[in-house]
């Protein structure tokens, strides 16, 4: 599993081409999508009313709760997604191995829960779908919004546990690697090197140990084994 992003170490170049192809970031943008069509879908076309009112009723079987729902989960996860990409731009450049540790830890429990609340919300939205009444929508109004709002609420629980799953096997992976090594260094940055024929060399796992146990960071891991 490729896990390099396109920044390397304090002052490297970010290349943001590598970085929108690695899963992680690609998940975090499908998620951030996924989250403007509800909260624009529910904002904008999920409230409507018969000829004969003039207040505005949430589609969702006029229940207030389901598009305040379906609107504060596309808003939050539309800021958590920036969030999160702004983090794995910036992550080759923590210095600290604990903070590397916490990030990726966070990354698996934060995501989960939003696979969590998005399961949640999907249920919620559809059960309400399920049970409108026809006659308060006579004209079927905003139909297509509200089958698009639980449509991507759907979607939104695979992305959001596939980005659990790959923080997870990040963290999994990473007692064989140089992910939280205090010398770690991004792996563009060897790619580079090798395509203008320089001989790179890794980092040293162990500054006690000898020159036969440099190992290369390949991006596929997590962290070097270290007593935090």
């Amino acid at each position: 599993m490729d896990q390099a992003y396109g920044a390397g170490k304090a002052g490297g170049a970010f290349n943001p081409v590598l970085f929108i192809q690695q899963p992680q970031p690609i998940l975090r943008i499908m998620s951030w999508i996924f989250s403007i069509v509800i909260f624009g879908c529910i904002a904008n076309e999920g409230y409507v009313n018969r000829p004969d009112e003039e207040e505005e009723y949430c589609i969702f079987n006029r229940n207030q709760n389901a598009c305040n729902y379906g609107v504060a989960m596309g808003s939050l996860a539309f800021f958590t997604c920036l969030a999160f990409l702004a983090l794995d731009a910036y992550f080759p450049q923590i210095s600290s191995v604990k903070d590397r540790k916490k990030a990726v830890l966070a990354d698996v429990g934060i995501s989960a829960v939003w696979a969590f609340m998005w399961f949640v919300g999907f249920c919620f939205l559809t059960n309400q779908w399920q049970v409108s009444n026809p006659d308060n929508n006579p004209l079927n109004e905003g139909a297509d919004a509200g089958r698009a709002a639980i449509t991507f609420s759907f979607f939104s629980i695979f992305t959001w546990a596939g980005q659990a799953f790959l923080a997870f096997q990040r963290y999994k992976l990473g007692a064989s690697s140089s992910l939280f090594s205090q010398n770690y260094t991004d792996p563009n940055e060897e790619t580079a090197a090798r395509s203008e024929g320089m001989d790179y060399t890794g980092y040293i796992e162990d500054t006690e140990a000898p020159d036969s146990m440099h190992t290369n960071y390949d991006g596929s891991a997590g962290y070097q084994s270290q007593e935090y």
